[in-house]
């Protein structure tokens, strides 16, 4: 059993199994930091991000002065943003059998996977993850394709050069591997490669394993994968959550008994409480708009925001905010707000029945209804009009590199009254920024990740159970800023194997058994001896039928009867005879018993000598010896084959067959 890392990220990660004859991938996430080394894309020409002045090398050679443009201290890449795609050469992708999909952050680089590597397998997601996954992904693209840059920068990614430019752009990894957003027609292909489950669904793979989503209880749909065969159990454990918020809570209980656990997309955040993130955002926000500034909230269009949205609804009338209205843009805004309302079975229960009262299960609803939340496809047409200040604006992309945000940034960043919270852990926030620089608006850090914490893992760890335990290597120490934090890594018994991007691990499991049904004719024709109190043995002779991975044990042909005439057989009728097998012996031979055996039938002058495996027998009248060990008897005798024939079948009594 081997895993191959593809992914460096460990909360976006892209893992292959090799398992049991099958090639499984487990998630395809988008390391999309790397966008955080390019300039943003804004809806509406920017004077100051057009006039940044081009950054040159030392020795004074200009020729990059075209691709990268310098802001505050930093060097940016002034092209369309490209993000860091999964390894393709470290395994031949072609060869996947099933891509296993956790949740709708880890689906993004399917389009590059089912699309450019003769990948011709399945897909399997849950519904709520397929169609907000299409959501995600259709908004990137609209982010992309409606600002074009006819611009394309290259020659930084060259390694002689990129080892002269300065941080962060010299530390970017496999920036050759890079590459720009899929089309919506590639999305559409890679989603139409998808096959729905639901929670606990058993799916067989080639009769070799079976793979089962179990709920994770991180967002809408998201789940954790059980890998299993009759004999064999992995568990792949992603993005799951043990917090009680909109999604079905976490199926720990299927988790138990397994040889291997595979463990990604823990908490980016592990000091931060989600709880406090989200008292502090409010406060924040109410003071911002008490003050007549404006809130801009940089988010994704689906999961935290639904949170956000419930906590607001109980909070703005007792702050007295009712009056403020709510901004949602995003292209996908309303479908986001109503595919929440009708995935009610992936729902908790809490939610769930609010759906049989009939009430809607998330509280936006009332929120839209009494017009205090508003949602639109972008800044252009209707928003314009009802757009009134101070407002609290969700948009994206939380990057800030791309989407309606970059319009807010830039429009409300040069007064101190408004403020921008960051809820997404995705990103560097200070990262984020520094192509705003400098930047007069606050800027508020309230990472809300209700992802399973490294307290909350140890306890999993120790209720579970698992013989071993895999994770990236990230897991397994301190993060760099905390590194006296002992307390923020996986602790297991025995330690935890750990992976890195580019890696292959090869696992100390090993496969024991094989299940092998037996047809029932064949099951009736044998005879078992007991060996030993209670254990019986049975010899058998059949063939062996393998299809599909199963297999099935058959009575052998029966020898072919001989035909008469000069009539031509087919090639299908040489069925090959079954030989007939020697009986399998069992037993010891007392050599006392034995001694007066052969003196019955004739034999005399016996002498016995012990040896340091057993005893050995001598004959001296018929010049023959027999050796007696533990595990086997040895007639010695010259030329004469009736002598040893006779004294075989007088040790042959004293054994069992079968």
């Amino acid at each position: 059993m081997k895993i191959y890392c593809l992914s460096g990220h460990p909360t976006l990660p892209c893992n292959v199994l090799k398992f049991k004859s099958t090639t499984i991938m487990l998630d395809c996430g988008l390391d999309m930091t790397s966008t955080l080394n390019f300039l943003p894309l804004p809806l509406v020409q920017s004077p100051r991000l057009s006039n940044l002045p081009g950054w040159s090398l030392k020795d004074g050679n200009a020729f990059l002065d075209k691709e990268l443009k310098e802001c505050s201290g930093h060097v940016f890449v002034d092209s369309v943003p490209e993000f860091c795609l999964p390894e393709t050469e470290l395994i031949d992708l072609s060869t996947v059998d099933v891509i296993l999909i956790s949740n709708y952050h880890c689906m993004m680089a399917l389009p590059y996977i089912t699309e450019h590597t003769g990948f011709t397998g399945t897909v399997y997601a849950t519904e709520p993850t397929v169609q907000i996954g299409r959501l995600l992904m259709e908004e990137l693209v609209n982010f992309i394709e409606r600002v074009p840059k006819a611009q394309s920068a290259s020659l930084w990614k060259n390694k002689d050069i990129q080892r002269l430019l300065p941080s962060p752009l010299k530390d970017a990894v496999e920036v050759s591997t890079w590459r720009r957003c899929y089309t919506m027609q590639e999305v559409n292909s890679a989603l139409s490669k998808i096959q729905l489950v639901g929670y606990s669904q058993k799916i067989e793979l080639f009769g070799a394993v079976q793979v089962t989503p179990l709920s994770s209880g991180y967002a809408l749909g998201s789940s954790n994968w059980i890998i299993q065969s009759h004999y064999e159990k992995v568990s792949y454990v992603s993005g799951s959550s043990l917090l009680t918020t909109h999604p079905q809570p976490m199926d720990q209980a299927s988790l138990k008994n397994s040889d291997v656990l595979v463990l990604t997309g823990l908490t980016q955040i592990p000091t931060a409480n989600p709880d406090g993130m989200v008292g502090e955002f409010c406060s924040n926000l109410a003071l911002t708009v008490r003050n007549g500034g404006n809130v801009l909230v940089p988010c994704y269009p689906s999961g935290v925001i639904y949170d956000l949205l419930e906590c607001l609804y109980q909070y703005i009338d007792s702050a007295g905010l009712s009056s403020v209205p709510l901004y949602f843009i995003s292209p996908v805004a309303n479908s986001s707000l109503e595919f929440s309302q009708i995935f009610a079975e992936w729902l908790c229960h809490n939610k769930q029945s609010k759906v049989y009262l009939p009430e809607p299960p998330f509280p936006h609803a009332e929120l839209i209804q009494t017009n205090k939340l508003k949602h639109y496809p972008s800044i252009h047409g209707d928003f314009s009009n009802d757009f009134r200040q101070p407002c609290v604006v969700f948009t994206g992309h939380p990057s800030l590199r791309f989407g309606d945000v970059v319009h807010f940034m830039e429009l409300w960043g040069k007064s101190s009254l408004n403020t921008v919270i960051f809820t997404e852990p995705d990103f560097s926030y200070l990262e984020a920024l520094a192509p705003y620089q400098p930047l007069a608006m606050k800027c508020i850090y309230c990472p809300i990740d209700t992802r399973l914490n490294f307290i909350q893992v140890s306890k999993l760890l120790k209720e579970v159970q698992p013989l071993h335990v895999v994770c990236p290597e990230q897991y397994t120490q301190p993060p760099p800023a905390q590194s006296h934090r002992m307390d923020l890594m996986i602790d297991c018994q025995p330690p935890a194997m750990s992976y890195r991007r580019a890696e292959v691990l090869a696992l100390p499991f090993k496969r024991r058994y094989e299940k092998i049904e037996i047809m029932p004719e064949l099951a009736d024709s044998l005879v078992p001896m007991e060996i030993k109190p209670g254990i019986s043995l049975a010899t058998v002779s059949a063939v062996l039928h393998t299809k599909d991975n199963k297999h099935l044990l058959q009575p052998p042909p029966r020898p072919a009867q001989p035909t008469s005439g000069k009539k031509r057989k087919r090639v299908s009728d040489d069925v090959p005879d079954c030989k007939v097998l020697k009986p399998l012996l069992s037993g010891s031979i007392p050599v006392e018993q034995f001694v007066q055996t052969l003196e019955k039938h004739g034999f005399s002058d016996i002498k016995v000598e012990d040896t340091a495996k057993g005893h050995i027998v001598l004959l001296q009248e018929a010049e023959t010896l027999i050796q007696i060990e533990e595990d086997s008897t040895h007639i010695i005798c010259d030329n004469d084959e009736m002598l040893r024939v006779r004294l075989r079948d007088l040790v042959l009594k004293f054994l069992q067959k079968f």
